[in-house]
């Protein structure tokens, strides 16, 4: 195992390197801070765009206080845990600073305040799953190597102007966490609230993307990237409901395996269904 770990290792490297080498570099558009509601409320600038963080406080706090209180109300039973789930919801309290930090004044500088609790969030979720899914033992030893991952690739950005970096470790965990959420099997059950996380932070992408978009087609009431903070705030909400409600996996089945189970017996029923036997009929005179 020790062996497949530092080949893994080696390996993930040199793809990384590989991609630096042969990639070109992304520098930070300066457009990107132009977002499409600036208006002002009570004197702040830019206001639904500052006010729409306050959700990742208020869950982040929720899900923090939950981690310690009321006696173990998640109920952890795997080593590393309890520091993951610590990490994410300090991340997602932190953003609700971060972002309205950057939107009251969008530029380059604030911006590194905006991604970096970001970073957290992202990083903490890879190596709980890893925990989860894969060894307990390798995901809590991830756990400060992938924060230290995710910091280096906002330095990265900050000092060379290249979003290469940063770009991995944000997109990396949105495919590899839906991937693993249905490929490989759980040790708790409720993991299909892993996907609707993962839909709603999709969900949020695009609204970001299409943030001048809709607020024309609002007839100027919301934007999107005000949207997108919200969207992005319930990825946090499913992932708290998820650690409030699951139990230990009394049969270890990848989610892959249900959905086949399920319609293989779906398909079994219908045959069942739509199975006539021929009935002799008698004539009568």
């Amino acid at each position: 195992m020790k062996k497949r770990t530092i080949y893994s290792s080696v390996a993930a490297t040199v793809i990384f390197l590989v991609l630096m080498i042969v990639t070109p570099t992304i520098p930070q558009s300066q457009a990107y801070h132009a977002f499409a509601d600036q208006r002002s409320f009570f004197g702040i600038p830019n206001a639904l765009d500052v006010i729409s963080n306050f959700p990742f406080l208020i869950i982040g706090l929720i899900g923090l206080v939950l981690c310690y209180f009321p006696d173990d109300y998640f109920k952890f039973s795997l080593r590393g845990e309890r520091l993951g789930w610590t990490c994410f919801f300090l991340g997602v309290m932190a953003v609700a600073f971060g972002s309205s930090y950057y939107h009251l004044h969008p530029d380059d500088a604030r911006l590194v305040w905006d991604r970096l609790p970001m970073t957290i969030a992202f990083t903490s979720i890879l190596a709980l799953f890893v925990i989860e899914r894969i060894d307990e033992h390798k995901g809590t030893y991830s756990i400060v190597p992938l924060l230290l991952a995710g910091l280096v690739s906002i330095l990265y950005w900050r000092f060379f102007d290249d979003l290469r970096p940063y770009a991995l470790v944000q997109f990396v965990p949105c495919i590899a966490i839906p991937l693993m959420a249905i490929l490989l099997p759980p040790m708790y059950t409720h993991s299909t609230y892993w996907l609707w996380a993962a839909g709603f932070y999709l969900l949020a992408k695009v609204e970001e993307a299409a943030d001048k978009p809709i607020y024309s087609w609002t007839n100027h009431i919301v934007s999107g990237h005000s949207i997108k903070h919200l969207c992005a705030a319930m990825v946090p909400v499913f992932l708290t409901l998820m650690l409030g409600k699951r139990t230990v996996q009394t049969e270890r089945i990848s989610l892959y395996k249900t959905w086949k189970r399920s319609r293989g017996k779906g398909s079994k029923e219908e045959s069942f269904e739509c199975t006539y036997s021929n009935v002799a009929v008698q004539e009568t005179r």
